[in-house]
């Protein structure tokens, strides 16, 4: 850890660079050396970091590491370093030329970082972090669609849009969080329960709009009830799908997956979808529009048709990110 060095130099063109030496995948640096990094007062330095700490920017337990150093006088002392969030998160805040350097180079390598998933210089900087994980993942699942079925014009419209969605939250969650991609921006629990009874009415009803087939929406054992039913699961007295988005995404999950129907169990989980999040007034937005798009429907009910079962978790996250108050 005491190796660690972050050195900001210019180049023969005037261009930033900064030469950074990792040391398990971050780096690592004592106030003092911060203080050299930007040339300002241990107690600017300081502030800035009590303020990153308080503002709860990042949390100091994930962040901060001691290391024994042996000071000139030869005692050992316990010196706190800091990784390379912090920096990053001073070097936003610092107001100097070097605090300038620092975020010119900052954007421009956490930009090819988010776009391309690794950066110019190797070297620098790992190249996946858990974020970047799971969209690979999602858009491996989106590649396995395009072996599954040949896609229409408008369904090539929703894959697009799920990637860029799913990329935008992805952007936000990296700079602002750092650990793992989190279902936020929720909206608290269902006003509206669906009872099994009201669901099979509407089925009925769906089945005259799709030609009245015998096959459509008959079930073929009791694995509907138990969708419906799971989606409200409790432990504790607490749910376990806390919000209406939660539910929505594994109603559409586990409708899709189960196959409980003889015919139509895709266009069935699609309907009942948008119909849970209607009765739970948000289907729409604040302005009137959809929250998720018809061809953007058809793409994800695809995806999660052909997906594994361990990717479940990362198609409810896509899900969520779609329909939650940021979209």
């Amino acid at each position: 850890m005491n190796n660690s060095i972050i050195e900001i130099y210019k180049t023969e063109n005037g261009e930033t660079e900064i030469s950074v030496t990792l040391d398990h995948d971050t780096v690592w640096l004592n106030l003092l050396q911060l203080t050299e990094l930007f040339q300002r007062d241990k107690s600017v330095i300081s502030r800035h970091i009590r303020n990153i700490f308080q503002e709860k920017e990042l949390d100091i337990n994930s962040v901060v590491a001691k290391n024994a150093t042996t000071a000139k006088d030869g005692k050992i002392y316990q010196v706190d370093y800091y990784n390379l969030d912090v920096i990053i998160s001073i070097g936003y805040r610092i107001k100097s030329k070097r605090g300038t350097q620092f975020r010119i180079w900052a954007n421009k390598v956490l930009i090819e970082y988010l776009i391309k998933g690794f950066t110019i210089n190797e070297q620098l900087l790992t190249q996946k972090t858990e974020q970047l994980k799971e969209l690979q993942q999602s858009v491996k699942i989106l590649g396995s669609v395009l072996n599954y079925k040949t896609l229409t014009n408008d369904e090539s419209v929703g894959l697009l849009k799920i990637i860029s969605n799913y990329a935008y939250a992805l952007d936000i969650l990296d700079r602002y969080d750092y650990q793992n991609l989190e279902i936020i921006e929720t909206s608290g629990k269902e006003i509206y329960q669906l009872k099994y009874s009201e669901v099979i009415h509407q089925i009925a009803v769906a089945k005259k709009e799709h030609g009245n087939s015998e096959l459509f929406g008959k079930e073929k054992d009791e694995s509907f009830k138990s969708s419906l039913a799971t989606i409200y699961q409790t432990f504790d007295g607490v749910d376990l799908y806390p919000s209406i988005e939660e539910k929505a995404a594994n109603l559409l999950y586990f409708i899709t997956k189960n196959h409980s129907f003889v015919d139509g169990n895709k266009r069935i989980a699609a309907f009942l979808f948008l119909y849970f999040l209607d009765r739970n007034e948000i289907l729409f937005d604040a302005h009137g529009n959809k929250r998720i798009a018809d061809n953007a429907l058809v793409a994800l009910t695809l995806m999660i048709a052909i997906s594994k079962p361990e990717e479940k978790n990362t198609m409810i996250k896509v899900i969520v990110s779609l329909i939650n108050k940021k979209n």
